[in-house]
């Protein structure tokens, strides 16, 4: 029996990363690694997180991820970024990638995680989100 999988719809909004698998990120078979997936994900977060604490954040952990669909070589992948909540010195992102192949429209869920990163200072320490003076 051959069923066929609708596409979804993305998040609303302009992914904070949007690139092309290759080959070099890929195993012999052409399905795209899930640790190179992942590195996406947190480039895509950690833009996020900067933005927000205006500065340098870090990552400190990243819930469980279940990869639902294969990424292969040429697929576009789309890394959308929520940011969820935040506390003194932490921020939390929900993160969703997506993937379309080269010769259609349609979109589909690859994965999702929520990232924690923590602002820091010069020093490595961790410093407020919002920094006095801030608004």
């Amino acid at each position: 029996m051959n069923t066929v999988v609708p596409a979804e719809q993305p998040p609303a909004g302009t992914p904070m990363i949007r690139t092309i698998a290759m080959p070099a990120d890929s195993n012999p078979d052409g399905d795209i690694f899930g640790g190179w997936l992942m590195s996406q994900m947190d480039l895509a977060a950690g833009n996020l997180a900067a933005r927000v604490a205006r500065g340098r954040c870090v990552t400190v952990s990243a819930d469980a991820m279940n990869f639902l669909r294969p990424v292969k070589i040429g697929d576009e992948v789309s890394v959308y970024c929520e940011l969820l909540s935040t506390g003194r010195t932490s921020l939390k992102i929900n993160v969703e990638a997506w993937r379309r192949t080269r010769n259609t429209r349609e979109e589909f869920r690859v994965t999702r995680a929520v990232f924690t990163f923590v602002a820091i200072d010069a020093e490595g320490n961790p410093r407020p989100v919002n920094p006095p003076g801030t608004p």
